[in-house]
């Protein structure tokens, strides 16, 4: 006996709200948006999940569009501002972003996800302050790791270094495979050239990540300074094949540390590299049966 798989959609006096929902459970989200999207007067919950569609299809602007819509019609619908403030910080739409998920945090004042966004969306408005003052406000275990991050982020923008320093290693107590931070506290590092702790976060990140070219700057540029070339060259190609662009400064401004070697060390090194390479070949012609 053969059974037929007949979906909601398929009934038209099915409602389509019905309809949608019955299509999404079965993985059929575009077919379920096309169930919304017929002519017709529909509810805030018909919009809400029209929009939860449009998000999850990757049409972000769309989705902000409808949950927009439905907030400007009921400011209450706080699911509602969420998800705008979601679309938002994905369209890189700072400032907009940040009101969304202060009004739902008016509404729920315990909703630490959102509290983090918005702190996000601070950081990137540069006003550090309120974004530090926003971190600390997320008590959750689940916000726990970063809220603890987003501090120390906060604290280095701020230049309260020491203070950075310390959440980071803090945060390492927690994670000690947080690559992120001992990114970060290398670039610490580099800005008041404590080589010694350049040494030790690289070297530390480098064990969990081999392949890390914030690890082989780090370690480059400590051999640098202790006149290793040959380490150097080692270190230093080896980013430099990971990342080519190291050798560009970047277009854009950037609150970045960076260090970038001057022509005549890369000259060096890339001399160094060249006869370490040589070596490395004769030695290997060396090797073989005669």
């Amino acid at each position: 006996m053969k059974v037929l798989n007949v979906s909601a959609a398929a009934s038209p006096a099915c409602n389509p709200m019905q309809a949608a929902l019955a299509l999404r459970a079965q993985g059929r989200s575009q077919e379920a948006l096309d169930a919304l999207s017929i002519p017709g007067k529909f509810g805030a919950d018909a919009h809400i999940l029209r929009g939860d569609l449009q998000f999850e299809l990757g049409q972000i602007e769309q989705a902000a569009e409808t949950y927009f819509a439905v907030t400007e019609e009921d400011p209450d619908r706080v699911y509602a501002q969420g998800q705008l403030g979601l679309c938002l910080y994905h369209l890189q739409l700072w400032e907009a972003a940040a009101q969304a998920f202060e009004a739902v945090l008016q509404f729920d004042p315990h909703r630490d996800e959102m509290r983090l966004q918005l702190a996000d969306c601070l950081l990137r408005l540069k006003r550090f302050e309120a974004a530090l003052a926003c971190f600390d406000e997320c008590w959750s275990q689940g916000s726990r790791r970063r809220a603890l991050f987003g501090k120390a982020v906060a604290l280095q923008l701020l230049r309260r270094l020491d203070e950075a320093e310390k959440l980071y290693e803090r945060l390492l107590t927690i994670d000690p495979q947080a690559e992120e931070a001992l990114s970060n506290l290398i670039a610490m590092s580099m800005e008041v050239f404590e080589l010694a702790r350049v040494q030790k976060y690289s070297q530390r990140l480098l064990e969990i990540n081999s392949r890390s070219p914030v690890a082989l700057q780090g370690l480059a540029l400590a051999a640098i300074e202790r006149l290793d070339y040959t380490a150097a060259a080692r270190y230093f190609h080896r980013a430099l094949e990971l990342e080519p662009e190291i050798m560009h400064p970047p277009e854009e401004p950037s609150e970045a540390v960076e260090y970038r070697i001057s022509r005549k060390i890369f000259d060096r090194l890339e001399e160094t590299r060249r006869k370490l390479k040589f070596k490395t070949a004769r030695a290997s012609y060396g090797a073989q049966p005669r």
